[in-house]
């Protein structure tokens, strides 16, 4: 069981979920379309190797939207049992559907996971009222702990700043916000709001070194995928007191990052880690293969940044 202590000023002790860089992992599949456990096996023992400091399994980077309910059990399962505590696996279990989230979550648990990434309830989306609802009803239906992923832009559910910390106070495993508004004036408040009481991680590559400034403990991350060393290098450097390197990492990424995100996410990264040698297989629809010019502008990308 997860437990926290919380002392009388709502700060919890031994919160963090992890700290650094967690990639956010793409999801290799077979020419047919089934799920590709053996090259799963692969690429977690790469990103491993490579100083990711967390795994984040079946969010959107892994195509968890177009996995059945079988099929994103299955390799949540997979891969606690394949990276054995080496490092963190968190998976997503998020739902716009609330019973539908505490199942996924209940049996994230079951698998052995150490915590769990929800997203805000997309589409239906919902009140203030409704995300904490959610988020309590999902947080209490397990002892692990929960990061709240806020991403507006792709589930037009904005969770603001007040309702992160009120949750974050009241419910002692909610732990963590994945922040990926774009909006530093918000996450800044929400930091500012909580007072310890939450941690956050980026959700954008772009703004790792911005958000750490605010007390971030690191991101939640897609171009630790073809880039772990250095996107674990950019939090690590911030980390130990080296922030003109930090920001200097952070500046030379950019580009990549920017190629990245050039097509809807995972599309980009999954031609890259192609371009790369990975043997990660095709998207599922309605993702489709991306266009043939940003293809050529990813790849030069790739080798600017040193990785192709």
């Amino acid at each position: 069981m997860y437990i926290i202590i919380a002392d009388n000023s709502g700060k919890k002790d031994g919160m963090s979920v992890f700290t650094g860089a967690g990639v956010a992992i793409i999801t290799p599949m077979k020419a047919n379309g089934e799920v590709n456990y053996d090259k799963l096996g692969e690429f977690l023992d790469y990103q491993i190797n490579n100083s990711t400091d967390a795994i984040i399994i079946c969010g959107t980077t892994g195509e968890a939207s177009t996995l059945t309910h079988e099929e994103h059990v299955e390799t949540i399962r997979f891969a606690a049992d394949y990276v054995k505590k080496r490092v963190p696996v968190i998976a997503g279990t998020g739902s716009n559907c609330t019973k539908t989230a505490v199942e996924l979550s209940k049996e994230a648990q079951a698998a052995g996971v150490d915590g769990c990434l929800v997203v805000t309830p997309y589409y239906n989306k919902a009140t203030q009222k409704g995300l904490i609802e959610h988020y309590t009803a999902v947080a209490r239906s397990i002892d692990l702990p929960i990061i709240m992923y806020n991403v507006p832009s792709r589930t037009g559910c904005n969770i603001q700043p007040e309702t992160a910390v009120k949750l974050a106070k009241e419910v002692d495993n909610i732990v963590a916000i994945k922040a990926a508004t774009g909006n530093l004036a918000q996450e800044t408040k929400t930091m500012a709001l909580a007072e310890g009481c939450l941690d956050m991680y980026s959700g954008e590559d772009g703004l790792i070194v911005p958000l750490m400034s605010i007390g971030a403990k690191g991101v939640i991350s897609v171009l630790s995928n073809v880039a772990p060393q250095q996107t674990h290098d950019i939090c690590a450097e911030f980390l130990a007191g080296n922030i003109e390197k930090a920001r200097e990492l952070q500046f030379k990424a950019l580009p990549l990052v920017d190629a990245l995100f050039c097509e809807v996410n995972p599309i980009p990264v999954k031609k890259a880690l192609e371009l790369m040698g990975f043997q990660v297989g095709p998207l599922r629809m309605p993702l489709t293969e991306m266009e043939p010019a940003n293809v050529e502008r990813l790849r030069k990308a790739m080798q600017d940044y040193g990785i192709l």
